[in-house]
């Protein structure tokens, strides 16, 4: 029987041989980042200048991603690799180092961040690396991407630093939105409990007090009394809806509304939330402005407050809105 550490290094010495043969007829991009999160950032700043291209699409979880042999001709053509770091790609680690040894292998998040932005010790975690949870935290990175991006294309230096300035003030003005629409829910009521704890972020942020059935990682289960803890505390705090994530199975989720519902307490699912990774392409949940504006709806409206008007400086997603996977 292969173990899971015996099959990590068959896949490296894999690797390996990839970055020595090469490859040929693969898809290419100027830049490679590992999440959906940091391709928006990059895309939306590169323009038509560079194009971007993330590893892990919709529905896939970085904490648990593990490099595939048809990744690394991608990496390998690239001139540039962007990942977000404080231990989100953990498993990506050996190719990133690798890579960081012929081309620009930028963490993002670790570059941008001062150390009191930080949610630090938490689930195993020296750092919580969920930053993108803050669009104002999120803001922070995208000089370091422009920075990037300058290096390898210099002769669009100019609309490479317009472009990032302009989406950068973007960022701000969806912090804003967020915020005053967070407000909105009754302070009995901001509670946020999820499949994970992927949102700290956001809650420290919007003043939502943060509940995850699972750790900052999902590499293990929830165990039984983690599940108790959860059914006592929306009972107890007469929580009116728990949500699910894109990325993780809805069973642990289901079983607390069921625990719920057996003291007595209907617990409703309030939503699908994309935690750690955004939606399908083409569509508003695809980009990183849309994920958090369908986040932050789905848990103002299910927790009892409501949104603020859209800004008209934002994106217009109006005509193609997704539909929540509420029961």
């Amino acid at each position: 029987m292969v173990t899971q550490a015996a099959r990590r290094w068959l896949v490296t010495l894999g690797l390996s041989v990839v970055l020595v043969t090469g490859a040929s007829g693969v898809r290419a991009a100027d830049v490679v980042t590992t999440t959906g999160m940091i391709a928006d950032v990059a895309a939306s700043v590169a323009g038509e200048c560079l194009t971007v291209e993330p590893l892990m699409g919709p529905g896939i979880d970085p904490h648990l991603y593990e490099a595939r042999p048809s990744d690394i001709p991608l990496l390998r053509n690239a001139d540039a690799i962007l990942y977000n770091g404080f231990n989100l790609e953990g498993q990506l680690g050996a190719v990133l180092a690798k890579m960081a040894q012929s081309k620009p292998t930028v963490a993002v998040a670790p570059e941008s961040m001062k150390d009191e932005d930080l949610i630090k010790g938490a689930g195993g975690y020296a750092v919580d690396p969920h930053l993108w949870m803050d669009p104002s935290l999120w803001a922070r990175i995208v000089p370091t991407v422009a920075d990037v991006l300058v290096r390898i294309a210099p002769d669009c230096e100019s609309g490479i630093r317009a472009r990032a300035g302009n989406y950068q003030q973007q960022l701000i003005t969806l912090d804003e939105w967020v915020s005053a629409s967070a407000a909105s829910v009754p302070e009995q009521q901001r509670i946020l409990v999820t499949a994970h704890d992927a949102f700290r972020y956001f809650g420290l942020g919007y003043d939502i007090e943060v509940v995850g059935i699972q750790g900052i990682s999902t590499d293990s289960e929830a165990a039984i009394a983690d599940v108790r803890s959860v059914v006592d505390r929306v009972v107890s705090r007469d929580v009116p809806a728990i949500f699910v994530e894109s990325t993780i199975s809805r069973r642990t989720v289901e079983t607390v509304v069921d625990g719920a519902r057996d003291r007595g307490h209907d617990l409703k699912i309030g939503g699908e939330l994309f935690s750690d990774a955004m939606g399908a392409r083409d569509t508003p949940e695809g980009t990183y402005i849309g994920m958090i504006r369908h986040n932050t709806r789905t848990i103002v409206e299910a927790l009892g407050g409501s949104v603020e008007p859209w800004p008209g400086s934002l994106p217009s997603f109006e005509g193609s809105e997704r539909t929540n996977a509420a029961e």
